[in-house]
């Protein structure tokens, strides 16, 4: 019995933890009891151990409670315990360099990418990316470099799972389609979105494998389409080869 109170007990911290994490300006007592039918006093109890532990504050002037600074620190270690981020930071640089666009690390997860790196660039342009983001695949470059290179069952279930939902009028909402479109991606080596996800902005992607040739991430660069144009995403196609080339080497990738 004390253990399936213990189990309830997490379950309802973390529920408390999602909750206040979707609203900016933090949520009171009542209404967290009031949104998971949670009695007061519970609810109470369950904030004041997580403000004891940093993972939940309150705001002095209005009382309510947002997320605490210690999911920053747990953020911050995930990320560099990820290897890849680490490896990829020089060659990320390089390509900002040479670009001044923005730059993206993205890695697979559960059927879509995660942001986890983003090299700002020089030039202007404002992007919904940001790291930590959730992004779909059938529409990004940075998600269909990925999708190429993954078994066509996995990439079925995936389709099947999360849909191909309609972001721009140029979004691929056809499966069929899709899978020819990895098909070249697959003979060329890198992968586009043509305004696919967001409306005047163009990116181009190339695959990053580990050690086992496994396909665990995706390096992008995205502009402006005025900047973006065919004749650019053709001098950058080798760019991107190169750089897929040696971070995977730098993962233990052999060709």
């Amino acid at each position: 019995m004390h253990r399936e109170n213990m189990v309830k007990s997490v379950s309802r911290a973390l529920d408390i933890i999602a909750l206040v994490a979707m609203k900016k300006g933090g949520l009171g007592v009542t209404e967290i009891a009031n949104q998971i039918d949670i009695n007061k006093s519970s609810v109470f109890r369950t904030l004041s151990t997580l403000v004891q532990y940093g993972y939940i504050e309150q705001d002095r002037e209005t009382g309510k409670y947002k997320l605490g600074y210690k999911f920053l620190d747990i953020s911050s270690k995930l990320l560099d315990s990820i290897d890849i981020r680490s490896e990829a930071k020089p060659f990320l640089k390089e390509l900002e360099n040479k670009t001044n666009e923005v730059i993206h690390l993205v890695v697979y997860d559960q059927g879509e990418v995660v942001y986890i790196e983003k090299l700002e660039g020089t030039e202007t342009l404002r992007t919904h990316s940001k790291v930590g983001k959730r992004a779909p695949m059938h529409c990004t470059s940075v998600g269909k470099a990925i999708l190429a290179y993954l078994t066509e069952n996995e990439v079925l279930s995936i389709l099947n799972r999360k849909g191909m939902p309609f972001h721009t009028d140029h979004t691929i909402t056809s499966m069929e389609a899709l899978l020819l479109e990895l098909k070249q991606i697959r003979q060329r080596g890198y992968a586009l979105d043509l305004e696919e996800n967001e409306y005047g902005i163009t990116c181009i992607a190339a695959p990053v494998f580990d050690h086992l040739g496994n396909v665990v991430a995706a390096v992008s660069i995205s502009g402006p389409s005025t900047r973006m144009t065919m004749d650019r995403l053709n001098q950058l196609g080798p760019i991107m080869l190169q750089t897929s080339q040696q971070l995977s080497s730098r993962l233990g990738y052999v060709s």
